[in-house]
């Protein structure tokens, strides 16, 4: 990860994880076998099992959140929790003045993502947004060659996966939403990403397929700033999945798939291979950006308005699809 110290006197900052989970469990073994400017000082989970956790990692487990939080021994907090929860850990930080890093969503819905960033702003305490695909080497290779393809006309991109085994993720009291909300929210900020362009207005058909309560396709068409238009696809239908972005420049069109890793360059009937990725954790990146915009030397990888404006996005998603209508995007939110 490199050589920058943590904290002041090159200590390794303390780490406390809220839910340690299928994802929370991949914060913390790259804390422990990667990332060796943080140190896992505990975790927090409700079952027993976070107590084997903590004897495997060698942390102390907390089974009430709130404690770890206001341990001393805890110096920032991870949070990788349902997002009904995001709002009162980010509230419990705050009063503490905990660095959070909070797991996307942002929040269930546009409100409480308002009040949750607001209250953070207010105590001056740091809140990073893990929106991980930032740091996906096709997504960043993408952002790399689309800019030197000439003016961008329209972009496609898509986000398929598998139908979740989780539970919550189809009870709308827990998970706010569905695809729109967990999975959209990663093609919208990594469009902006990508292209530096804002969404100003889009249209969206959202249905439920194979889900009981919850979306779980969602189609939309967006339009951008500088005339730039497009389509986006999410759902949970297939056992097959991708990641496919596709931008429509000038001078080529440049296609990428970051689940399977290819990035190319089409000019006439000629596709031309500019790379090709072997499968990258993206955790261990967002860590160290995290770790060095704490200890000073670095600016935060990703706000909590990055994460606000992707909610926005999902929010207007939803209601577009309501009504039947287009929704204009606002994302002036007074802070």
């Amino acid at each position: 990860m490199g050589s920058d110290p943590a904290t002041v006197g090159g200590k390794a900052m303390r780490i406390g994880i809220i839910g340690t989970g299928r994802h929370g469990s991949r914060y913390a073994k790259h804390i422990v076998n990667d990332c060796h400017e943080l140190k896992l000082s505990a975790l927090s989970r409700r079952t027993e099992y976070g107590g084997t956790q903590a004897e495997n990692w060698g942390c102390r487990w907390f089974p009430d959140w709130r404690d770890l939080v206001r341990d001393k021994d805890v110096e920032a907090v991870i949070a990788a929790v349902p997002p009904i929860l995001n709002r009162e850990i980010a509230r419990c930080c705050a009063r503490h003045g905990k660095p959070l890093l909070l797991e996307k969503p942002l929040a269930v819905d546009v409100g409480a993502g308002i009040e949750l960033v607001r209250s953070m702003r207010a105590a001056g305490v740091p809140l990073t947004i893990a929106q991980t695909l930032r740091y996906n080497p096709v997504i960043r290779r993408l952002r790399e060659i689309v800019p030197e393809q000439g003016r961008l006309h329209t972009i496609y991109a898509n986000q398929r996966i598998e139908p979740s085994p989780l539970s919550w993720l189809d009870e709308p009291a827990v998970a706010g939403a569905g695809i729109t909300l967990h999975i959209a929210v990663h093609v919208f900020d990594a469009l902006s990403f990508i292209t530096g362009l804002r969404v100003r207005r889009l249209q969206a058909w959202c249905s439920r397929e194979r889900a009981g309560k919850l979306e779980d396709l969602a189609q939309i068409r967006v339009e951008m700033e500088n005339g730039v238009t497009g389509l986006i696809e999410v759902s949970k239908l297939s056992s097959g999945r991708s990641g496919r972005y596709e931008f429509v420049c000038s001078a080529a069109q440049v296609h990428g798939d970051q689940v399977h890793g290819h990035v190319c360059r089409l000019t006439g009937t000629t596709a031309t291979t500019v790379a090709d990725f072997p499968s990258t954790p993206t955790i261990p990146l967002l860590l160290q950006d995290w770790q060095r915009f704490l200890a000073g030397a670095g600016s935060n990888p990703i706000t909590g308005e990055d994460g606000l404006v992707a909610v926005v996005l999902a929010d207007a998603c939803l209601r577009s699809s309501q009504t039947g209508r287009p929704v204009d995007i606002v994302t002036e939110f007074g802070f």
